[in-house]
């Protein structure tokens, strides 16, 4: 109630000290500097291991057991999640509040690098990345169709459509996940042989010399 008495007693000093409020706001908000990717506090890193041709439980037993194993041994670490799916396992790290995280990325790098070595032949490095407002994905993108095959939409999502995304200023499109790869594979001579031979006569066939038609 004295907010109002006073007011309406000293109406002119109220509007000034309005008007500066205003004022200083303004200037507040022009100086204020923005930060698109803020920290987000989020002590998390996460690993994804890509293996092709392996359901999920060969995926757990041949790779995700091993990560698990050796990440208990970083500083730090709270607890693993892991999820493993049709050709990749998927590993969460979370770590206690006020965690050194450069120290604890760069611990990680080194005990994948250690757990890799009981793995078998042909394990590519696994993507790892900070839970950071960088790393977050924005969007997913899922193929589905009722007259391609698994291995036909998996080419297409890896060599079509993810070269498109990846030459966009600013965007980072990681490799589609959960189908089957293309994987080439060796002829031997003999089918070789065969097949060289069969496209040589069709060759011939269509390169006969046409008789040139005579206009009148």
């Amino acid at each position: 109630m004295w907010l109002v008495l006073m007011a309406m007693r000293r109406p002119i000093t109220i509007v000034v000290a309005v008007i500066s409020v205003a004022l200083t706001s303004i200037v507040a908000i022009r100086q204020m500097k923005v930060d698109i990717f803020p920290q987000l506090g989020a002590p998390a890193i996460y690993v994804a291991q890509p293996y092709g041709g392996m359901d999920p439980s060969q995926m757990e037993g041949y790779l995700t057991y091993y990560y698990e194993y050796h990440f208990l041994f970083i500083t730090g670490i709270e607890h693993v999640e892991s999820k493993n799916i049709q050709g990749i396992a998927l590993m969460k790290l979370v770590f206690h509040p006020e965690t050194d995280m450069s120290q604890a990325m760069g611990e990680v790098v080194g005990y994948t690098n250690r757990a890799r070595a009981f793995m078998p032949p042909g394990a590519v490095p696994p993507f790892i990345m900070r839970f950071d407002a960088g790393s977050v994905p924005v969007a997913q993108l899922v193929f589905s169709s009722t007259t391609r095959s698994v291995p036909e939409m998996q080419d297409i999502a890896l060599n079509r459509v993810r070269p498109i995304f990846a030459t966009l200023p600013g965007v980072s499109a990681p490799p589609p996940f959960g189908g089957s790869q293309r994987t080439p594979g060796r002829v031997g001579p003999a089918a070789v042989r065969r097949e060289s031979a069969d496209d040589r006569r069709a060759r011939r066939s269509r390169e006969a010399p046409a008789v040139p038609a005579l206009a009148r």
